[in-house]
């Protein structure tokens, strides 16, 4: 069977796109706004895009066109935002941030997070989470009315010392970080099934 593209609605695609394209990371976006508000929301379309430079993305999917969601907002008003990855202890109190809050509604308080001050920019990270990457706005690329794409260079990255199996090396214990990646609908996967493949020679 086969689907064209072109012929579907967007929901159509949307669901296609979300079951088959799995398991996603989950980038964990906290920003704030210009007037002070905190704000943290899940985004499952995201990635990493490359280390020269260090860029990271996540694709913001907005309720209707000019209604854009607090993160959206934040992000284009202060061209900062923290990218905080999401595991296993802390999935509920993600879930909780994934509510449709409206604006002035504060995810840190309503989930039980903790936000403590970025080394490099204004908005603050989690301290929940395992690993977190301060970014700086690198653009916004509109693909829609509805979907934006926000790309971020990574000024610097958090890691639970932990996770770091030698540091100098830069060796960190991907297993031990039990990290969430999101399925389809309301399905979540955590990462700890890890096996090696060796490259073949030419």
């Amino acid at each position: 069977m086969h689907f064209n593209f072109s012929d579907l609605k967007p929901i159509e695609r949307y669901k296609l796109l979300s079951s088959t394209i799995t398991p996603r990371p989950i980038a964990w976006v906290s920003t704030v706004s210009e007037t002070g508000e905190r704000n943290a929301a899940p985004f499952s379309f995201f990635n990493v895009f490359g280390e020269e430079p260090p860029v990271v993305g996540f694709s913001i999917n907005d309720r209707t066109p000019g209604d854009r969601k607090d993160t959206g907002r934040n992000v284009r008003a202060t061209g900062e935002f923290v990218v905080n990855l999401v595991d296993e202890d802390r999935l509920q109190a993600m879930n909780v941030t994934a509510t449709e809050y409206g604006p002035g509604i504060d995810e840190f308080s309503a989930s039980g997070l903790t936000s403590t001050p970025s080394l490099s920019i204004g908005a603050p990270r989690i301290v929940e989470s395992p690993v977190s990457f301060e970014c700086k706005l690198m653009r916004i690329v509109e693909l829609g009315p509805y979907r934006s794409l926000i790309l971020g260079l990574v000024q610097v990255m958090h890691i639970r010392d932990d996770l770091l199996i030698d540091p100098e090396r830069f060796y960190v214990d991907t297993e031990k970080m039990r990290i969430v990646g999101r399925m389809q609908g309301n399905g979540y996967i955590i990462s700890d099934d890890i096996f090696d493949v060796a490259r073949l020679l030419p």
